[in-house]
């Protein structure tokens, strides 16, 4: 039953992406995308192709499970509860948030100097849909979206720290090669996202009992048939007064004279 309920696109489209990471990753195994190949090098023309290819490569195997499971949870919300806007919000994504990785400039927090790299990994996707999921359901103020939004900041909420360089919190002895650009990207892109998208979906549902003239005669026996069975749920209940003729009898009379 819980099956029907879900949206095919809901379980095909984290599905699919899944095998894409997965199979670009093999390809990496083989051989293929070896060293920047593939990957957003900021400010440079030959980084352009990582917009495209960047977030489906992955520099080792913890890195590509841990960006598996947020990414078929995200993408899951996002078909599930975005529907009408879902593709459109996760190419729009990919590209813009691609495209901004590749336009902030590589600086070296530690010494400010610029450090080009090699940019790779679907994080930036997984910030990106995050943000949007979360604040998308703010802006709306829909009882359910805000629902989905409260879970997504209740499991994912930690993000946020993602945003900012490693540097920041550790002193570590090399660069990090985790790159907060690509967090900090994902996040204004879903962000933007939200805002802008935030009047765009599905109709909301209103059901039958909803309207305000609605009727039910089945209904209105099993109401009946519960008042009749439970009589002491409805004694300290304001009751109808019954009208009795005889307080109009005077009133009566005086017509009839």
């Amino acid at each position: 039953m819980l099956l029907k309920s879900i949206r095919i696109q809901a379980l095909l489209a984290p599905a699919f992406m899944l095998a894409m990471m997965w199979s670009f990753y093999l390809l990496q195994t083989l051989g293929f995308f070896s060293g920047c190949n593939g990957a957003i090098i900021p400010l440079m023309p030959q980084g352009l192709k990582g917009v495209i290819f960047a977030p489906l490569l992955h520099g080792s195997l913890d890195h590509i499970i841990s960006n598996s499971l947020p990414i078929v949870i995200l993408l899951f919300l996002l078909f599930e509860f975005y529907p009408k806007i879902a593709f459109k919000i996760f190419i729009i994504g990919w590209i813009a948030s691609g495209l901004l990785v590749w336009l902030l400039p590589p600086i070296d927090i530690n010494t400010g100097n610029w450090n080009y790299s090699c940019v790779i990994g679907a994080s930036g996707l997984v910030y990106m849909l995050a943000f949007f999921i979360f604040f998308s359901g703010i802006f709306r103020w829909d009882v359910r979206l805000m629902t989905v939004s409260l879970v997504v900041a209740l499991y994912y909420g930690s993000l946020i720290w993602g945003i900012f360089p490693e540097e920041f919190f550790y002193q570590l002895p090399e660069p990090s090669r985790i790159s907060w650009q690509s967090h900090l990207a994902g996040s204004i892109t879903g962000l933007m996202l939200a805002l802008i998208f935030r009047k765009q979906a599905d109709k909301k549902i209103k059901y039958i009992w909803q309207y305000p003239n609605y009727y039910s005669e089945k209904d209105d026996k099993l109401w009946q048939a519960y008042i009749a069975s439970h009589p002491q749920n409805f004694e300290e209940l304001p009751q109808l007064k019954q009208e009795n003729i005889w307080d109009y009898l005077d009133e009566i009379r005086k017509n009839e004279k």
